[in-house]
Formats: C-alpha cells, sequence, structure tokens
C-alpha cells in the first residue's frame, strides 16, 4: 500500500518560486544545510549511475574571484564597454552568500543518450532548487551569458567537454517574492 504524500512537500512544490539574487543576503546555509542541499542535488534520476554533474561551490572571496574571470573575458570581448558595464560583470555572483555552479558533461553510453545525461544535471539542478526552499532559503536558476562563454567556463576550471547548467544562488530572501503567471494546464495537457 502507497504512503500518503507529506501535505507539506505537496504544498512546497505547488508554491516554490524563484528568488531573485538581488533580493537575497546573508546569512546562506550553514554546513550542515550545504551537505543536506548537495546530497539532495545527487539524488535524481541517472540512468546507468553515471553522475553526469558536479558542484562548484562559490562562497565569500570565491564569488569575487569567479567574478573577476567574467569581468575579465567580458572587458576583453567588448574593449569598448564602459567601467560600470564591467563592474556589474564583475559582480554577478555576489548578491547571494551562496552560489553553486552546476556543471554537466556526457559520456558515451550504449544505453544513455548524451541528451538524457543533461537532462539528469538539469533534475539535479531543479533539486538543489527545491532543496534550499525546503530549508527556508530563496533560490534562483540562472544562467547568463557567461555560463556558455568557453572562456570563462575555462577560467573558473571546467573541462574542456564540460558545460554549465546554470548557477544556483542561494541566501536569505529580504522580502516576499512575487509570484508570475503560471501556464494553464488546460493549455499545456493533451491525452493521447
Amino acid at each position: 500500500m502507497r504512503e500518503t504524500p507529506v501535505p507539506d512537500a505537496i504544498e512546497l512544490l505547488k508554491t516554490r518560486r524563484s528568488v531573485k539574487p538581488r533580493e537575497m543576503t546573508g546569512p546562506g546555509p550553514s554546513e550542515a544545510e550545504l551537505e543536506t542541499i548537495l546530497t539532495i542535488g545527487a539524488r535524481v534520476p541517472d540512468h546507468g549511475k553515471l553522475a553526469p554533474w558536479r558542484f562548484i561551490i562559490f562562497e565569500g572571496d570565491a564569488r569575487q574571484r569567479a567574478g573577476e574571470v567574467i569581468a575579465k573575458v567580458f572587458a576583453r570581448k567588448n574593449p569598448g564597454a564602459p567601467a560600470a558595464d564591467v563592474e556589474i560583470e564583475r559582480k554577478r555572483l555576489t548578491d547571494a552568500p551562496l552560489v553553486i555552479g552546476i556543471v554537466s558533461f556526457t559520456r558515451p553510453h550504449p544505453k544513455v543518450p548524451a541528451f538524457e545525461q543533461e537532462l539528469s544535471a538539469g533534475a539535479s539542478a531543479m533539486n538543489i532548487v527545491t532543496a534550499a526552499t525546503a530549508l527556508g532559503y530563496g533560490a534562483c536558476w540562472l544562467t547568463g551569458w557567461f555560463s556558455f562563454d568557453r572562456d570563462v567556463l575555462d577560467g573558473l576550471g571546467l573541462k574542456p567537454d564540460e558545460k554549465l547548467a546554470g548557477f544556483i544562488h542561494i541566501g536569505t530572501p529580504t522580502k516576499p517574492s512575487e509570484d508570475r503567471p503560471r501556464p494553464f494546464l488546460s493549455e499545456i495537457v493533451t491525452r493521447f
């Protein structure tokens, strides 16, 4: 016999929403909470047990160091950019006290196509967002130009065959997050 789902979990999933990083402050998760978040991030569908993802933790000064990488690449590729624009790039990861980079990679496998492995990395990112939210933090999964720029990825230590599924920003919300319109099921559900 199936157990009844925990109502709090269902309510969390029904009401979860992203919190903009600029609307976050400290504190961020404790070490124990971060371990819980990462453990849940690694507990996702993973056909073939390939673990086609890994996590990079940016907290404290590491957020600024990563921002320097982003700003340097931006300035080199946009030589006429105003200093204010370069500064915006430098601060990309500094609003939230914790940012987790979700690194995605694929391995050749006769039964697990690359797309399925990439979906596993996406599931990992969503589990991290959900776990952080369940612990009472704000969370937001973002990308941006720098998530897809090979020079930035190299500067952040990714291997040539690795990509970034995104950055999960986590912190304490400074105000309630507004919900956005969601699709009506009648518009997105069909029956075969």
